[in-house]
């Protein structure tokens, strides 16, 4: 067999191995006629990536022997091991910390729930948004991840549902929310790239629902309005912790170049563009942000500028060791989502989960 071209054979800049979800389809098919096989085999390793879930060449029957090997050498190389995982909450939640081929470390978090499981990914080795109640903004950013190391968190993720390693019997994955490590929209090319390959149908991709993918933002404003003239369906999540750019500036220092009228601008356009809600994240801290009048703030603020358009999620903070962060109490929180819904927003508790295996971003990773 021929050897693939070096674009494809040789790391990109600290970036890995060139993998068959970076490329198009059409690329996928001059990728294999390079090594000497005919186009179709391009179709057939989508089909067992995609489809199947594997990358075990022993298990392409389809395809000779003698070229399965360097087939999946060149076009599957191994971007990620598992260095281990952690499971929690009768195992419906899984948390995996994977390494990467420059010993970058990675994390994904499976979840399952009585209607969907869903997989939280990491965009971002580490993150460069540096606010400070984040474990992942703590360590500061190492790279960016390729599109196929986007990828491969969901692929292994769909594999672990549906060998039943989520709490009982297999279960197919549903949902994709990009709310792990980094800030998806600081990687924006190949976010966009990965959330294609999800949702485009087999063999192409893995055919999960546009409507299924969430992809959270700190609020970087021009990205928000970038992503919405991309026409995908894919729910919009705001991190906005705080309705109050004094606040928010120390909390978000991103809010420093977008304020927080920008963003939620930036948001109203994206749910006209998409005609999909968007939601808002909110962090709730003891005596930080949690105060009646920031309830009320918050409420008057998104009202004016999205209307029904928006939900807001009010997270319990899962704090960090050794963090002066903390969470709110119950009933401040209670009180909190209650002014919220009074002022005109749906607003609810999102359910939090795996705090027992350190299951908030950046967190396994720290401890290696």
């Amino acid at each position: 067999m021929k050897s693939l071209p070096l674009v494809l054979d040789a790391p990109r800049r600290g970036l890995p191995p060139s993998h068959l979800v970076d490329l198009s389809p059409d690329e996928r098919r001059a990728a294999v006629v390079a090594l000497g096989e005919k186009p179709f085999r391009a179709k057939q390793l989508e089909n067992h990536y995609f489809r199947r879930l594997n990358v075990d060449p022993g298990a392409m029957t389809d395809i000779p022997a003698a070229s399965r090997d360097e087939l999946v050498r060149q076009l599957l190389p191994q971007l990620v091991t598992v260095v281990r995982t952690v499971s929690c909450d009768d195992d419906q939640t899984r948390k995996a910390l994977l390494r990467a081929h420059d010993g970058t470390l990675i994390e994904s978090v499976l979840m399952r729930y009585p209607d969907r499981a869903t997989v939280c990914v990491s965009s971002q080795a580490g993150c460069g948004m540096a606010c400070p109640f984040c474990a992942t903004g703590q360590g500061g950013l190492t790279r960016n991840l390729s599109t196929a190391e986007i990828v491969e968190q969901v692929r292994l993720a769909a594999v672990a549902a549906r060998d039943g390693d989520l709490g009982g019997d297999p279960v197919r994955l549903s949902n994709i929310v990009f709310m792990g490590m980094g800030e998806p929209l600081a990687n924006y090319r190949r976010v966009v790239e990965a959330v294609r390959r999800i949702t485009e149908p087999a063999p192409h991709g893995l055919g999960i629902s546009q409507r299924s993918v969430t992809v959270s933002t700190v609020g970087l404003a021009p990205a928000i309005r970038k992503l919405a003239d991309e026409r995908m369906q894919v729910r919009l999540a705001v991190s906005l912790h705080t309705p109050d750019d004094e606040l928010r500036d120390t909390l978000v220092p991103v809010n420093n170049r977008w304020s927080v009228d920008e963003v939620l601008e930036a948001a109203r356009y994206y749910a006209d563009v998409t005609g999909r809600r968007v939601s808002i994240e909110y962090a709730l801290i003891r005596d930080v942000n949690d105060q009646p009048w920031r309830a009320d703030l918050l409420a008057k603020r998104l009202r004016q500028h999205l209307n029904q358009l928006v939900h807001v999620n009010v997270i319990p903070l899962n704090p960090t060791p050794g963090s002066e962060w903390d969470a709110a109490p119950k009933p401040v929180e209670r009180e909190f989502v209650r002014r919220v819904n009074e002022g005109g927003v749906a607003c609810t508790v999102r359910d939090t989960r795996g705090q027992e295996i350190a299951a908030a971003c950046g967190q396994l990773a720290a401890e290696g």
